[in-house]
């Protein structure tokens, strides 16, 4: 036992090896701001239907009366939170359409209004945090289909909608007393995919032969100018995004943003950023919420992403998404730049050494369960709950107590935050109509070592029997300088104990990676895509490929792990591209040199 805690002493000792004082106290103190990770930590509804898979999608966040309210489709309710970290689920006790998709939300007043999709029924609430919501006498005699409501800062209210795969996006001025249409409904966008890669089905963008779903509507006002966003090619694939049009006034004309998409997120462990909301939160940073994508047990199996919001000098609106589903700083100010909300806590777990309790091999007899799903897992393989895909996960062969996974991180190092992302794999849980069942939760320890001998306690959620936390973000009270991590497992809510991926953030001791000084970027004959080539970095565990149609507005992100090629298909034919590619490892972040893709 002796040798096993000197053994313990001298690695710690090798970690902080040639640190100054100064450096030993920056990795080990306590920071002083929250972090929140993408997926947002919701309790995610299982839907009614099998198979058993979670959902929520199309959100609309209202900043209103010192708190921010969440409405998305079919969850059984709506979230409340008072700080965009924390999300409590309020379930209406009033006649609510549960089961309607694309709801929309806007303050008038000292009340919040809400509509849906095929509803038809305006809703009210002046105190929406108690459920009770009364329908609203209105004399509309239009079938509201992906709804936005805007209000001016004149007071006018304007409807926008639509939701097809060949029809216009439109809009409409509205009463505010009656909601009936003021004067014409108006045309504001159709689909050229034939122009714009990002319009183009598949979760590559390379379904070129049929047409995208245009929908998801949502208007932001700055600076005068009207920001018209818009999502796309569809909610089933990883390339989902929310692009955006400007104009001078509200039912337009509006014409195409230089940067486009405004929202994309196409690779990384959540993809898609698409039909969401903007809003602003009481500091006045800008922020964007959309849909991601799972759809694996359903087309329609989707979580949620929260991005800051920009705009730059020129007016240019862009959703940082750089490090997407990395930590991110919500701010108790105002922050004016993307990298301050981003503490740079790296991946430290990404393909790391596992270790695991069992397996669950995959037989002819669960491919008969999986044969109705959108998409199958190739196997239940440990390494998958490191492997930064959403859409693979490890499978314990039971969700029975002591089952256990592992993750070695192959150096000591100090670690900030982790992230449990449960798969739910073999549930049979269905959803409730309104609220959650009363038994779903999860209980599980996680426990640090310095040797993978010697186990201490880190995180004890054995007690819980509140809080359901499919994707369960934690920062620590203080930076651990650890190596193992190890989660136990005490009680799952239906199925086998399953990860999608176990997530430790934090930094190594190991330098930056190099930068990647050469690049090559080649357009064929369809300008919707490029190709990229550059020098693999020995040290680089991944790269962030920036890119814009100006040399100083590379606004565009797209991470890759492990390769040094990609093909991108969400160009706009009209404009040329300038790309730089950043190195990553777990240590940080290394700038590569912008470079011109060819005209």
């Amino acid at each position: 036992m002796k040798m096993r805690c000197y053994l313990c002493l001298a690695i710690v000792a090798l970690y902080f090896a040639g640190c100054t004082e100064k450096e030993k106290k920056e990795k080990t103190a306590p920071v002083d701001y929250q972090t929140t990770c993408n997926p947002v930590d919701l309790s995610y509804r299982f839907q009614l239907e099998l198979p058993s898979f979670r959902e929520a999608a199309d959100p609309s966040v209202v900043n209103f009366k010192g708190g921010y309210y969440m409405i998305l489709s079919r969850s059984g309710g709506y979230f409340y939170s008072p700080d965009l970290i924390k999300w409590d689920l309020i379930a209406p006790q009033s006649d609510f359409p549960f089961e309607h998709y694309a709801p929309t939300a806007v303050a008038i007043g000292d009340a919040l209004y809400f509509v849906t999709s095929g509803y038809g029924k305006m809703l009210k609430s002046h105190y929406p945090q108690s459920g009770n919501w009364e329908v609203v006498e209105s004399k509309s005699r239009f079938d509201y289909a992906d709804p936005a409501l805007f209000l001016d800062d004149d007071g006018r209210l304007y409807y926008f909608g639509g939701c097809s795969p060949d029809n216009w996006l439109y809009g409409a001025e509205i009463d505010t007393k009656t909601f009936e249409i003021i004067g014409k409904t108006v045309p504001i966008l159709i689909s050229h995919r034939e122009k714009y890669g990002w319009e183009v089905q598949g979760d590559y963008n390379l379904k070129t032969e049929t047409p995208p779903w245009i929908e998801g509507s949502w208007v932001n006002k700055y600076k005068g100018k009207y920001y018209f966003q818009y999502a796309g090619p569809g909610t089933e694939f990883k390339s989902y995004n929310d692009g955006v049009y400007v104009a001078d006034s509200p039912l337009g004309p509006y014409t195409l943003a230089e940067h486009n998409p405004f929202a994309c997120r196409p690779e990384g462990y959540l993809p898609g950023v698409g039909h969401g909301s903007t809003f602003t939160d009481r500091y006045g940073n800008y922020w964007h919420i959309g849909t991601a994508n799972v759809s694996m047990r359903h087309s329609f199996e989707r979580r949620l992403a929260l991005s800051p919001v920009f705009f730059d000098a020129d007016g240019e609106m862009y959703a940082w998404t750089a490090f997407g589903d990395y930590p991110m700083i919500v701010p108790n100010r105002k922050l004016s730049s993307p990298e301050e909300f981003f503490p740079e806590w790296m991946l430290l777990s990404y393909n790391k050494k596992v270790s695991v309790s069992s397996t669950l091999k995959k037989t002819a007899e669960q491919e008969a369960k999986m044969a109705k799903w959108w998409n199958k897992p190739s196997n239940f393989e440990p390494i998958n709950a490191v492997d930064e895909e959403i859409r693979t996960w490890w499978s314990a062969e039971t969700g029975n107590k002591g089952e256990w996974f592992s993750v070695d991180l192959g150096e000591p190092c100090t670690v900030y935050a982790l992230q449990i992302n449960f798969a739910d794999y073999d549930s049979d849980l269905l959803g409730a109509r309104s609220g959650r069942t009363g038994n779903l939760y999860y209980q599980y320890t996680v426990e640090e070592s310095s040797d993978g001998q010697n186990w201490k306690i880190l995180i004890d959620k054995s007690q819980n029997t509140v809080k359901d936390a499919p994707h369960e973000y934690v920062q620590l009270n203080q930076p651990l300088a650890t190596r193992y991590l190890r989660i136990n497992n005490i009680r799952v809510p239906s199925g086998k104990f399953s990860l999608s991926d176990f997530r430790v953030f934090g930094k190594s001791s190991k330098a930056a990676p190099q930068q990647v000084t050469t690049g090559v970027a080649t357009r064929g004959s369809d300008r919707r895509q490029v190709k990229l080539v550059w020098d693999k970095i020995p040290d680089a565990t991944g790269y962030n490929i920036r890119f814009g149609t100006r040399e100083g507005k590379l606004y565009q992100n797209y991470m890759v792990y492990n390769k040094n090629e990609l093909q991108i298909n969400i160009l706009n034919t009209e404009k040329q591209y300038f790309f730089a590619i950043d190195a990553f490892n777990e240590s940080g972040i290394t700038k590569g040199k912008t470079f011109a893709a060819d005209k």
